[in-house]
């Protein structure tokens, strides 16, 4: 039935991760809501949503540079990538 892809467990787990977090950003929308836009550091008017889509961006562009330049192992862009999603969370 999912032959058309090829799933594997890390591919799961990353989208597994992504609908989680929409999903948490949709409950927190619905339980608090207009209260997420701010102007952070980068002088854009942000709400939730777009920070975390900036933050998923860059996140994908922190590992694909990585790749292009080191290669593997991928556990200090993972770090990388964490600080860049708490960054967006808090200051953009």
């Amino acid at each position: 039935m999912l032959s058309w892809m090829a799933w594997t467990w890390p591919t799961a787990f990353l989208f597994i991760g992504i609908f989680c977090a929409m999903g948490i950003i949709t409950v927190i929308e619905i339980t608090r809501p207009g209260t997420s836009e701010r102007r952070g550091v980068l002088g854009l008017t942000t709400t939730r949503g777009d920070r975390l889509f900036l933050s998923l961006l860059g996140s994908t562009y922190i590992f694909l540079a990585w790749l292009g330049f080191f290669g593997m192992p991928l556990w200090i862009p993972l770090g990388i990538a964490l600080a860049w999603g708490a960054f967006c969370f808090l200051k953009v």
